[in-house]
């Protein structure tokens, strides 16, 4: 074995039929299964510092259900409202939103980097009867590790695009300041 000079970790010495994988999969599996084992969401306003909601704190929140049309079939999820998840992280729907904090989203990111963005008065009681919810059971049982263990269910969209699988942190922006 070689060693570079100023370098502690050694050069493996090369060989024609074996070649080094790329450790990103890997990576990227571990990922995955640390964020469905924690089952926890980081919540992030604005610029305060990120609050984490774990699942005991969801286990506690009141209990909804919500029916998805997921391409003409409709299933049944069960979990908390998603304003209920904001108003624990800190966001303030007392008396309704009003003036810039109506030009305020929310943010959802899946641990496989998909996106979704909703405007924050979608959550305002006083705004809409909103039915969106942080599910964590699909049909009675724990999610699968290819939707959960927390999603974004919006039982009212013709397409469950905006439903979000895989949900790690959601962000509150406000746009103006």
């Amino acid at each position: 074995m070689e060693f570079d000079q100023g370098h502690m970790f050694g050069r493996l010495p090369s060989h024609p039929r074996v070649k080094v994988q790329p450790m990103r999969p890997i990576l990227l599996l571990l990922a995955f299964a640390c964020a469905h084992a924690s089952a926890q969401i980081v919540l992030r306003i604005n610029d305060a510092p990120p609050v984490t909601i774990a699942a005991s704190d969801i286990a506690k929140m009141p209990r909804h259900t919500a029916v998805l049309n997921d391409h003409g079939k409709q299933i049944n999820y069960e979990g908390v409202l998603l304003h209920d998840v904001l108003a624990k992280g800190g966001v303030d729907f007392g008396g309704g939103l009003r003036g810039k904090q109506l030009s305020s989203y929310v943010a959802a990111l899946a641990s496989d980097g998909y996106e979704v963005v909703y405007a924050l008065a979608e959550f305002d009681p006083t705004v809409m009867d909103s039915d969106l919810i942080v599910a964590d059971k699909r049909e009675g049982q724990a999610l699968s590790a290819s939707e959960g263990p927390l999603r974004i269910i919006v039982p009212h969209d013709k397409r469950p695009t905006r439903s979000i699988k895989m949900l790690h942190e959601i962000d509150v922006v406000q746009l103006k300041k």
